[in-house]
């Protein structure tokens, strides 16, 4: 790498072919990208499909079984063995297509979630994604980004940027913007230089990109990325375990009737044939994929409902949510401030009804001019809506643009927001000798600093009685709904090489405040009810005032007669002890810092509850990351926020969340659903076999037989239950716990009665069929197998009767249904059946085959019926 940091912003400019005030053009990038490549670092390679079909015949049972059919070459056995291979490749086939589209799925997720870059190009100021990002852009940074690409600073404001995922080092380094000396100096000492992959935890600045993708320094340790693994859920873990319980038990009951089948003198070649054909049939192989689609298809979902869920696990735990700590502006309101009220001067002014004086446009000015937003060209504002709003006054109502007044009072320092003072300032050019702070934040920490106040163009003493009575109309402001903004400014001589709050953020002079209203979602009311309803806790955690904050609480149901709002300063005099106890009556935490988000989050964990907990600062990360489900702000969110969180929103919308809710539900019960049918159908394979070995009856079975109903069965009508839609009461339901058994609920009995009923009527086909012939009694029992997995697939998609929830409602079950009956009649009733060893049979052998076959789901519907479920 070249010594960017020992050289001249203008020596940089002229190398790279690029201009810090316009940046690149269009052209330029667009030629940039096409020679270098995208800024992206090395993934590990992709699987191709001839892999994931490879993959498919590394499971032993699957090669035992190839290996069983070349055995069967050798003995002239060549119809069955080469329909055991076929059914073993369609299987393979069918595996990869799910894997394949689970993966794609996946991939699809991650790149919605690709960071963006603000870029200067063509002399515009516009966001693109970080990936497009090439060697000689102009990017802007603040506060809560994640720094793009590597980049030599031309503008650094009170910058600090946290490197140590380089450099190990914990503390935030401050940047600067000069040349440095030392031409050989370490990679943590390069204060002028940024790199891809850091945080900017305060101030902002701007840089020139001087490496991208694998040139970076984050692409030196690339390597470490290439060999991350894809973390599998919870969920898929048990079930791999479960599996893995289930293969032993198959393959013992399968060595159970090799031997007795061996001990009755049954062809030893034959029996083995089937017990290695049922071992495959009873493990349920293909359910890790099943399941796999199943998340994938609730993850797109969810994008279509405006949340993009970042880490794979978070589906199963959204549905086990019981708390939902939300913010309040723009998640449960609708984030479109307006200024409505004004106080100064001792006069409270109506913007929409009184006049506006010259008064009210110094209060507007100093505080458009303590701003970093701006209304572009198209009249949209641009930046925290805060701040648009107050922009938007100025224009409105005193007919200014903030650009002139900043063209007139140029800024040239500042001391950027953050969490802890609840204030920002910034310091503007008056004269030639004078300078002016302007301040602008919450008034009761405003308050706290000033020691005059303007009135009638004096500036006078602030004392305590007129402190006090200035919050008195704070509050009365606030039990309005209104968010209070305060403004204070001094003017002073020069500006300090160190800028430091403690020192300049003093003896402020009070200007007045500024009321904006910011109305409540309208869903958000309607999504509170649907939370409670659902056992559901919705909290409200806000910086706001804690009578503005309550107030909208109270219009959106979250605060009610019982419950307690507190402040920070009041969980600062609460133990975690007592917090802990507290908790569950406290609805509304106002005037709080992001640090006291993570106090509780602990607390609601400590009492078994399952919390989301929204946020969108750097601040907020630590919050985001201790919660059961971290949610992003999309539009207001910082990078740092959403890289730490499991969930973004694209909407910042309450809403979205409870949606995401219903949905991880809806996911996880359609997951319960696939391993209540692959493990019912498997248990039935078992049970006719099982019994009919112990009795000494003739194998009802054929091995391809089984590898048949496993092929139809297992596939579409399983992947078909991951689209079930949700069932109507599914958020009048409490929440799952945590750590809940995948078999709660009634599966633990319901998988042996219906596998149980699954298996007998099967057997009573074949004892039927066999007063004709044995080929006639295999057909029956083949085919009722076959169709009373399938009528097994309408009887799982509810506890509730089928009746009751509508047989059309999952239009892709009824297409795999009918897919899987007409490739079983087409195999019973064409001449293909001879090679399967079976045969046509008469009208009265179907009747028997279809009441069989609808037995057992008859039978559940009365069982359903009687313990009132539907």
């Amino acid at each position: 790498m070249k010594r960017y940091w020992n050289m001249d912003v203008e020596e940089i400019k002229k190398e790279l072919e690029t201009d810090d005030k316009n940046g690149l053009t269009q052209e330029q990038a667009n030629e940039r990208l096409f020679k270098y490549g995208k800024n992206v670092l090395k993934e590990k390679k992709k699987k191709s499909i001839f892999s994931l079909f490879i993959e498919q015949f590394k499971d032993y049972m699957v090669l035992i079984l190839i290996i069983a059919s070349i055995i069967s070459f050798f003995l002239g056995e060549t119809i069955d063995a080469s329909i055991i291979l076929v059914v073993v490749i369609l299987n393979a086939l069918l595996g990869t297509i799910q894997e394949n589209k689970a993966e794609k799925s996946l991939e699809a997720l991650k790149k919605l979630s690709q960071p963006l870059a603000k870029v200067v190009r063509d002399g515009k100021v516009m966001e693109v994604e970080a990936s497009s990002l090439v060697i000689g852009d102009v990017v802007l940074i603040e506060a809560g980004n994640i720094i793009p690409a590597d980049g030599r600073l031309v503008e650094a404001k009170n910058l600090k940027v946290d490197e140590s995922v380089l450099t190990g080092e914990s503390v935030p380094v401050d940047k600067v913007d000069t040349v440095i000396e030392n031409e050989n100096i370490p990679l943590g000492d390069r204060l002028n230089l940024v790199y891809m992959g850091t945080t900017v935890t305060y101030g902002r600045g701007k840089f020139i990109v001087i490496a991208t993708g694998m040139d970076t320094e984050m692409g030196k340790v690339a390597g470490l990325i290439e060999n991350e693994r894809n973390v599998k859920t919870p969920l898929q873990l048990k079930l791999e375990e479960l599996s893995k319980y289930l293969g032993t038990a198959a393959l013992v009951i399968s060595a159970i009737i090799f031997a007795i089948g061996v001990l009755q003198k049954r062809p030893a070649f034959d029996m083995f044939m089937t017990a290695v054909s049922l071992a495959v049939a009873a493990i349920p192989e293909g359910l890790p994929a099943i399941i796999t689609v199943t998340l994938a298809l609730g993850v797109q979902k969810m994008i279509k409902k405006n949340a993009i869920i970042r880490k794979l696990p978070a589906v199963e735990t959204l549905g086990s949510t019981s708390v939902i700590c939300s913010d309040k502006t723009g998640t449960l309101t609708q984030n479109k401030m307006t200024v409505v009220k004004l106080y100064i001067n001792d006069r409270k002014v109506n913007v929409k009804e009184d006049e506006v004086k010259q008064e009210d446009y110094f209060l507007l000015k100093n505080a458009a001019l303590c701003t970093d937003a701006f209304i572009d060209e198209e009249g949209k504002g641009i930046g925290d809506p805060t701040e648009v709003a107050i922009v938007a006054a100025l224009n409105d109502l005193i007919g200014l643009k903030k650009a002139d007044i900043e063209k007139e009072f140029p800024r040239i320092a500042e001391i950027t927001f953050d969490s802890d003072r609840k204030m920002m300032s910034t310091i503007h050019v008056m004269d030639k000798e004078d300078f002016r702070l302007i301040t602008k934040g919450a008034p009761d920490n405003i308050l706290k600093r000033c020691k005059y106040i303007l009135k009638d163009n004096k500036i006078l003493p602030l004392d305590e009685i007129e402190k006090n009575r200035l919050s008195s109309i704070n509050e009365e402001m606030g039990k309005e709904a209104l968010r209070v903004i305060a403004v204070a400014y001094k003017d002073i001589k020069e500006i300090p090489k160190n800028l430091n709050s403690d020192e300049m953020e003093k003896d402020l002079i009070f200007i007045g405040l500024i009321g904006m209203i910011d109305p409540p979602r309208l869903e958000a009311k309607h999504s509170v009810e649907i939370c409670k309803k659902a056992g559901i806790k919705p909290v409200m955690i806000t910086g706001d005032h804690k009578i503005t904050a309550s107030a909208i609480a109270r219009e959106l149901g979250i605060l009610e007669d019982n419950d307690e709002a507190v402040t920070g300063e009041d969980l600062d005099r609460i133990s975690d002890e007592e917090l802990k106890e507290r908790i569950k009556r406290i609805s509304v935490f106002a005037r709080v810092s992001p640090e006291h988000k993570m106090r509780i989050v602990k607390a609601w964990q400590k009492n078994g509850a399952v919390v989301a907990m929204t946020g969108d600062g750097v601040n907020d990360a630590p919050a985001l990351k201790q919660a059961d489900i971290g949610v992003a702000m999309g539009i207001t969110g910082t990078d740092v926020a959403k890289e730490a969180a499991d969930m973004v929103l694209t909407d910042d919308n309450f809403a979205t969340i409870v949606a995401a809710i219903k949905e991880g539900r809806t996911i996880f019960a359609n997951i319960k659903k696939a391993i209540h049918y692959l493990l019912t159908c498997n248990l039935g394979e078992i049970v006719v076999l099982f019994i009919a070995t112990i009795l000494g009856m003739p194998m009802p079975l054929k091995p391809i037989h089984i590898l048949w109903v496993n092929l139809i069965t297992d596939s579409l009508p399983a992947l078909a239950l991951g689209f079930e839609p949700p069932e109507n009461d599914i958020m009048e339901k409490k929440p799952r716990q945590k750590g809940e058994s995948i078999f709660a609920g009634g599966l633990a009995y319901r998988i042996p009665l219906e596998g149980m009923l699954i298996g007998l009527v099967t057997l009573i086909a074949f004892v039927i069929g066999l007063k004709q012939n044995i080929e006639t009694a295999r057909t029956m029992a083949f085919a009722v197998l076959t169709l009373s997995q399938l009528a097994q697939a309408l009887n799982v998609r509810s506890d509730k009767s089928l009746f009751k929830i509508g047989l059309f409602t999952n239009k892709y079950m009824i297409f795999a249904l009918i897919v899987a009956i007409l490739l079983q009649v087409i195999l019973i009733v064409t001449p293909i059946n001879t090679i399967f060893g079976l045969r046509n049979i008469n009208v009265y052998d179907w009747d028997i085959i279809i009441a069989m076959s609808v037995t057992p789901l008859l039978v559940m519907e009365v069982v359903k019926f009687f313990k009132k479920q539907y």
